[in-house]
């Protein structure tokens, strides 16, 4: 994985000179971990290959084979190590904070190439470190799952979230219109009842004037009569 985002002539771990890799060669032997083999050195190769594989590719219909140094490192390795991780990190513009594939590969190559130090001196502490990157891989590809699992179910509440809003809108505007519909309503109502109104008070008003000239007419008969009554009785006296 660092190789595809990191070129290999930025590789921070240190190899040997590639070979040409014969037809008839027989595959590289197996790891031994029970301590019988008397060959330290050949033990450390094993144990670096088992670690950090060889590298191998095709170039002019030859096949190459180039496995890390077996070379212990000096103080000043170290520094120059520290160097060109300062140095590739400043040139492939790795950001120093947050997710960067750049800095992940870069820091994974140096880490390699410590465990590759460690290992020529101390096999077993080499082991070690190796179960320690493989712990941390394994972490960050697991947060890395994590991480894409929560971009997806982000996008899928997000288009669950666009599509509610869209049904939200709809429904939004229906009680719009039923809202325009009862002031319509409300309007036509109230224009009923003032109207109704109006007409009650002039109907009363009109009753009354029928009314008051009724008591009008009944006032000035009972006038009459009772002149002419009077006028009847008069004589008599």
């Amino acid at each position: 994985m660092a190789e595809e985002i990191v070129p290999l002539e930025l590789n921070l771990v240190h190899y040997s000179n590639p070979v040409l890799v014969k037809e008839r060669e027989e595959k590289l032997p197996k790891i031994k971990l029970d301590g019988r083999d008397e060959d330290k050195i050949k033990e450390c190769d094993e144990i670096l290959n088992c670690i950090l594989p060889p590298k191998e590719w095709e170039e002019n219909g030859k096949r190459w084979r180039q496995k890390v140094s077996n070379q212990p490192a000096t103080r000043m390795d170290v520094i120059k190590l520290t160097e060109m991780l300062d140095m590739n990190l400043q040139h492939l513009q790795a950001r120093e904070t947050g997710i960067c594939p750049i800095r992940r590969a870069l820091y994974s190559q140096c880490f390699d190439e410590i465990i590759r130090q460690v290992t020529i001196n101390c096999a077993e502490r080499g082991l070690l470190l190796l179960k320690v990157r493989d712990e941390l891989n394994m972490t960050m590809d697991a947060y890395k799952t994590l991480y894409e699992s929560s971009i997806a179910f982000g996008i899928r509440k997000s288009l669950f979230a666009e599509h509610n809003k869209l049904d939200m809108q709809d429904r939004l505007t229906e009680l719009e219109a039923d809202k325009q519909k009862l002031k319509d309503d409300l309007a036509t109502a109230i224009a009923k009842y003032e109207m109704a109104q109006r007409q009650a008070t002039e109907k009363q008003i009109a009753e009354q004037q029928r009314h008051n000239e009724a008591i009008h007419v009944l006032k000035r008969s009972n006038q009459q009569l009772k002149a002419q009554l009077e006028g009847i009785i008069a004589p008599k006296k």
